[in-house]
């Protein structure tokens, strides 16, 4: 059945007011037996909202929430079939995962364009429209992009927050200690791609390398070549703007081409980890190549 996520903010809001004023009603009570008892004066407002355990809704807190939710169904670390954490190391068991598959190979590019077919912006859509259906999802799109703010279509403010937001929010969330690795090529947005540490295996590297790296970079070789086409056909007025592109879409190919050096040395290693390590020292052997933890 298809629902509305405003609905179920609404809804979520409603609970979260109810709790707090049934928490307020209590610690009143409790004050006036307190006082009652041992006859002692309470001067002002003992309770107070900040004091409190029961946090309100906020819109965008819960929407960044949802969608790192959204990224662990996309890993498999959460199921839409399985309540609780469904994979956190151990035997992996692609059974689990009836509703909305897990990810085949733990990688998944976050693109400035949809390159790939397992790009997050279009395995985010799809989990939107499998949780809240399909005759709701350009609706609740929308909702998700307002509440994350931004100017664009819906699809562009989700792609920008995971370009530029989600991995510093998952590191925060994680108290800088992230179980999701960014692979990031730098700051032209030439290639960025995230994995499961607790699924990475010695090969990882490697397929990120063969099949998205080096994907990326034929698919920046033919775009710029068809833009050059492009330019020297164009209006004058027209060129500006094409060489604007062809510029940028230079830039990343160059960022990637020494990326995909970096990339190489550590695929070739064919590098294990220790989950019992922890984060901080498995990421560390990756610095190279990893987004750095802010």
């Amino acid at each position: 059945m298809a629902t509305l996520i405003k609905d179920k903010f609404a809804a979520w809001e409603d609970e979260c007011s109810e709790r707090l004023r049934k928490l307020t009603s209590n610690e009143k009570k409790l004050n006036e037996l307190f006082h009652d008892t041992y006859n002692v004066p309470i001067h002002g407002e003992v309770f107070s909202d900040a004091l409190s355990s029961v946090s309100q809704a906020e819109l965008q807190r819960e929407i960044r929430s949802l969608i790192s939710y959204a990224v662990g169904c996309m890993f498999g670390r959460y199921s839409l079939d399985v309540e609780g954490l469904a994979y956190a190391g151990g035997e992996w068991d692609a059974g689990k995962y009836t509703t909305y598959p897990a990810d085949k190979d733990n990688i998944i590019p976050i693109c400035d364009d949809e390159y790939f077919d397992d790009d997050i912006v279009s395995r985010f859509v799809k989990f939107i429209a499998a949780v809240y259906g399909k005759d709701t999802l350009e609706e609740n799109l929308k909702f998700i992009a307002d509440a994350l703010g931004g100017k664009g279509q819906p699809r562009e403010v989700i792609r920008n927050y995971f370009l530029n937001d989600f991995y510093a929010d998952h590191c925060k969330t994680y108290q800088k200690r992230p179980i999701y690795w960014l692979f990031d090529s730098g700051k032209k947005n030439g290639f960025k791609a995230l994995i499961y540490m607790h699924r990475y295996q010695p090969d990882t590297i490697a397929r990120i390398r063969t099949d998205y790296v080096h994907e990326q970079q034929s698919r920046y070789r033919t775009a710029i070549a068809d833009m050059e086409n492009r330019i020297a056909n164009a209006s004058t007025s027209e060129r500006v703007k094409l060489n604007k592109v062809l510029t940028k879409l230079k830039d990343q190919d160059a960022e990637l081409r020494s990326y995909e050096e970096k990339i190489h040395h550590l695929a070739d290693q064919m590098i294990a980890i220790d989950l019992d390590d922890g984060v901080k020292v498995n990421y560390a052997k990756f610095q190279d190549v990893l987004a750095k933890i802010k």
